[in-house]
């Protein structure tokens, strides 16, 4: 599925906060719906809703197990989010190079 099908892009998908911890949790292991959920005060049926907008943005995949669900992460679509990032440390990095400067001269 190409990006432009998606229903969901890796920007909005990691922009809750539920979402982000569900990947990091899957990122130490596969964990079945029930598990995730336990690691929330919210409801099973809200992660199962987080769970597909992960899947939509193809995040995260579940496969069927028995009577559960089991999901893992899949990062290759982190990449780019990665890229888009790299471009904007460029800033951070002038800018702490600025600051560097700054701090030496007052110390002179």
């Amino acid at each position: 599925m190409g990006a432009s099908a998606r229903k969901h892009d890796v920007f909005q998908a990691i922009a809750d906060p539920t979402r982000r911890e569900v990947l990091r949790l899957l990122a130490e292991k596969e964990r079945p719906i029930s598990e995730i959920s336990a690691h929330f005060p919210i409801s099973r049926t809200a992660i199962s809703k987080h769970l597909h907008i992960l899947s939509e943005a193809e995040l995260v995949k579940g496969k069927k197990a028995g009577r559960e669900r089991i999901y893992h992460l899949q990062p290759e679509p982190l990449t780019e989010l990665k890229q888009w990032l790299s471009y904007y440390e460029q800033f951070w990095n002038n800018k702490l190079l600025k600051l560097k400067y700054i701090v030496e001269e007052e110390n002179e």
